[in-house]
């Protein structure tokens, strides 16, 4: 297990908050996994880049050697989260929170190493809890206290019903950490009453509180306002490679690095090293390539992230090769030149303009640039591109 200084650097890259630092600190320093708990209400069947910010924090935790727990709010989701909405959310039937929870533990599994998660179902407690139970928990917090939250507020003040079930929703989130024995909580920084609300009921309960690791909320593709699915400037990730690498390579240039920081498995020091790349001149668009091709090989594989810019309706990048590559054969009875091989294979016009295109540094043998000297082995087979079109699979066959 890394130092406990080690662990904490990690634990706080791209975090907003963590509560209580100085409390979590001595729990690392016990040398002993600690339980990690991070919730989801299925509300909708699938999963965006924004909600894969609290999932890669969850990895990071498991790298680290800690016991993470995924927690599906089967129970809340039925209640609907109230935090930062206007109006009382229409609930969900169980059928449709369960339908939408066996889609998530597929998705999140392609961060996730399923080995070393533990999957819990908050219905598990509170489906086991009498009324006299919900009548102890409610009566761990006041009305006051409740409307102390910012958009209880906000609603209480300007007319707008708030149903009492919604008073539930933050105690009963509490009440999973107790049932857990969390002993750090992640949520998204409009998540902090609730996770307030864990560590009071923990005492409550007798137990040691947990620490918060809030996560800031991630804006979308406009850059301004959080990812959202209703928005339309998200990117789901089960989506196609291409759809997800256009809209990712299409992103402002002064959020690509707020993407690199939340959602890259890169360390802080390659990221580092890719702004020092744009400082000193290289694209912008180059370096959100890398981060394109990094999220679509993490949903979809390497192979769709290798095809990924052509899925998406572009031309070649530089270097990349196309699906449709020719054989060429060559006959020969000695070792030739390169430049002889481009003109007999085609790949040129002339042996003029073979000459040219190596003195211009633009023939490339196997992905590496030659020049004139190169000599092409007789019986061997090599990849030859000769400018930026012409492509083949040459072999140098013996007469």
């Amino acid at each position: 297990m890394k130092s406990v200084e080690e662990q904490l650097a990690l634990i706080k890259r791209g975090a907003e908050e963590v509560l209580v630092e100085s409390e979590l600190v001595e729990k690392l320093k016990r040398g002993q996994p600690l339980r990690i708990k991070a919730g989801f209400d299925p509300t909708a069947a699938d999963l965006h880049l924004g909600h894969t910010v609290l999932i890669n924090k969850l990895r990071q935790f498991q790298e680290l050697g800690h016991q993470v727990i995924f927690l599906i709010g089967d129970f809340t989701g039925m209640i609907g989260d109230p935090s930062g909405k206007s109006a009382t959310r229409p609930p969900l039937t169980r059928e449709q929170v369960l339908d939408n929870a066996e889609t998530y533990k597929q998705q999140v599994f392609k961060i996730l190493d399923p080995a070393k998660t533990e999957v819990a179902f908050n219905s598990t407690w509170m489906d086991q809890l009498t009324p006299a139970d919900f009548i102890r928990l409610a009566s761990q917090y006041t009305v006051a206290r409740m409307l102390e939250r910012d958009d209880f507020d906000k609603r209480y003040t300007t007319n707008q019903p708030i149903a009492i079930h919604e008073f539930l929703y933050p105690l009963v989130q509490g009440y999973d950490s107790v049932a857990l024995h969390a002993d750090v909580e992640l949520g998204g920084t409009d998540q902090k009453f609730n996770l307030l609300m864990g560590r009071e009921l923990q005492r409550a309960y007798g137990q040691e509180a947990q620490n918060i690791v809030t996560m800031p909320l991630l804006e979308g593709l406009d850059g301004v306002k959080k990812m959202s699915k209703s928005l339309g400037n998200y990117v789901g990730i089960q989506e196609a490679p291409g759809v997800m690498y256009s809209k990712l390579v299409s992103i402002p240039d002064t959020l690509m690095w707020r993407y690199f920081e939340l959602l890259s498995f890169r360390s802080m020091e390659e990221i580092e090293q890719l702004r020092v790349d744009v400082a000193n001149g290289a694209n912008p668009r180059d370096i959100k390539i890398k981060l394109a091709e990094e999220i679509v090989a993490r949903f979809h594989g390497e192979e769709a992230a290798a095809n990924a810019h052509r899925a998406a309706g572009n031309r070649m990048k530089e270097g990349e090769l196309p699906e449709d590559l020719p054989e060429i054969e060559v006959a020969a009875t000695e070792d030739l030149p390169i430049a002889a091989v481009l003109n007999r294979a085609g790949l040129v016009k002339n042996s003029a303009q073979a000459r040219d295109l190596l003195s211009g540094g633009a023939v490339k043998v196997d992905g590496a640039v030659v020049d004139k000297d190169f000599l092409f082995a007789l019986g061997a087979t090599h990849v030859c591109q000769a400018g930026k079109k012409s492509f083949g699979r040459v072999t140098l066959k013996a007469e």
